[in-house]
């Protein structure tokens, strides 16, 4: 049996796994005016109902079923990433400490005793949602910090180990006469100007399965291949490169405020990580991130500028041409490439 009750959509959404019809009529009339609920009588349907969108906020979980009891559901919700964050509220007869602790250690976060006291049922379920509101408000400021993958690690395992990633494309961005410009700006101007700016870039980034690293000042970073590993990661930093020229092009027909920009692309080799503890920030570091930037500070005004091993990537699928042999500060002579678009 699963049942889902509609309330309001701003309701919190309960999970009651219950092998008890009567159980399951006590709570639902018991929380049905402040919650939304999902009911099922067996762990296994409530395994499946909490994969499900929209998961809940809360589940409650009685210990004492047949097949599956709570405490071997809990370990499975645990150990499945897709639910290990929704926090689980026992419901038991048993009050030895021992179960407690065995309820503990499989991952609930409380226990609640039968026969239901409506008023401890209610603050406890009230605490814990109110908690996990924290957690989530806590996770999606992360999200605006890191990319997901690394907040999935350190949600699930507390830490992000550095790695090494052989084949990402690097790309920097920065604007043509920032430091004209600005000058001729409020400090308010600027900062819209560049949050625009770089919001849409953002935007575009996430369109073509590549991430943002950061901006420094008026520059953009950005990769390709570093969290969903592509043997595409060339040409999809080139596509999110051509895609800022577009946008900006698009934007100077509109805008009194006219920016140019320069970008560099180069492909290759490096290593990935958290860099800082109290105020930390993903980032790449290596000779091929040096490179990259070097890459864009010998390229022309709205162009893209690629290095050889991006061209040699991305040679069938766009336009080239050689943009001649440039000496790159502490890397020597390279030939260089401009992309004027797709082949």
């Amino acid at each position: 049996m699963s049942l889902i009750i509609e309330q309001r959509a701003e309701k919190p959404l309960l999970l009651i796994i219950d092998d008890s019809a009567e159980n399951l009529q006590v709570l639902n009339a018991l929380l049905k005016d402040d919650y939304r609920l999902k009911l099922a009588k067996s762990g296994a349907k409530g395994i499946e109902i909490a994969q499900q969108q929209p998961q809940p906020d809360l589940i409650l979980l009685d210990v004492i079923m047949p097949e599956m009891d709570g405490f071997q559901v809990c370990e499975t919700l645990k150990a499945d990433s897709r639910t290990s964050a929704i926090p689980v509220i026992f419901l038991t007869a048993l009050n030895e400490v021992a179960d407690e602790t065995n309820g503990f250690r499989k991952g609930g976060s409380d226990f609640i005793t039968k026969p239901f006291n409506p008023d401890i049922v209610k603050a406890r379920i009230s605490t814990h949602i109110e908690l996990q509101r924290e957690r989530k408000k806590s996770n999606e400021l992360l999200r605006v910090l890191l990319p997901d993958a690394v907040v999935n690690d350190l949600i699930q395992h507390g830490v992000h180990k550095p790695q090494i990633k052989e084949n990402v494309s690097i790309l920097f961005c920065d604007f043509v006469g920032f430091t004209s410009i600005s000058a001729q700006l409020t400090p308010e101007e600027l900062i819209r100007e560049l949050s625009e700016i770089f919001s849409a870039f953002d935007s575009i980034c996430e369109e073509h399965n590549t991430t943002r690293i950061k901006t420094i000042g008026d520059a953009y970073m950005a990769v390709a291949g570093i969290h969903t590993p592509a043997s595409e990661h060339a040409e999809q930093l080139v596509n999110t490169a051509l895609s800022f020229i577009a946008f900006l092009e698009n934007r100077n027909r509109e805008s009194s405020q006219h920016w140019q920009c320069r970008i560099g692309v180069h492909s290759g080799k490096v290593i990935a990580g958290i860099i800082g503890k109290t105020r930390f920030i993903y980032d790449v570091v290596g000779d091929d991130v040096n490179i990259a930037a070097r890459v864009e500070s010998a390229g022309s005004p709205m162009t893209v500028t690629i290095s050889p091993s991006t061209h040699s990537l991305v040679v069938n699928r766009f336009h080239t041409s050689s943009a001649g042999i440039a000496n790159l500060k502490g890397k020597g002579e390279m030939e260089l490439f401009r992309v004027s678009g797709r082949s």
